[in-house]
């Protein structure tokens, strides 16, 4: 079984990026997260409130929704909580990738493969 968990680690030399993981989760209220996060991504070296309002826009969002969504406190407390845990963890920048809690280093395709088939003969010998 696999499971994939995304976690927020805005980094703090960039003026938005808390910004947009607030939005994204703010999104995710209204079922786009994933095109939201995507089109963060691609515009990751433009973003600023109005480049945000904009994909909201793009993605078909209700931008007065979105707004309020954003100032709501469990959503700035799940990006701290995750924020907090990376810190614990080590993480330094982003993307970070660890396979049942161990920091995977190589990302290529066979660095995935062969972490995921160690872990799996882990479990094998339980």
């Amino acid at each position: 079984m696999v499971k994939l968990a995304i976690k927020n680690f805005p980094l703090p030399n960039h003026k938005f990026a808390l910004q947009a993981a607030v939005a994204a989760l703010a999104a995710n209220r209204q079922g786009k997260f994933w095109e939201f996060h995507d089109e963060l991504y691609k515009n990751y070296n433009s973003l600023n409130e109005e480049k945000i309002q904009e994909i909201a826009q793009q993605v078909g969002l209700d931008k007065a929704k979105l707004n309020q969504d954003m100032k709501a406190p469990e959503i700035g407390a799940i990006v701290e909580s995750d924020l907090s845990e990376g810190r614990d963890l080590g993480v330094r920048g982003i993307p970070t990738i660890f396979v049942n809690g161990r920091l995977l280093r190589d990302r290529s395709f066979a660095g995935f493969q062969a972490a995921i088939e160690k872990e799996l003969a882990r479990e094998d010998r339980k």
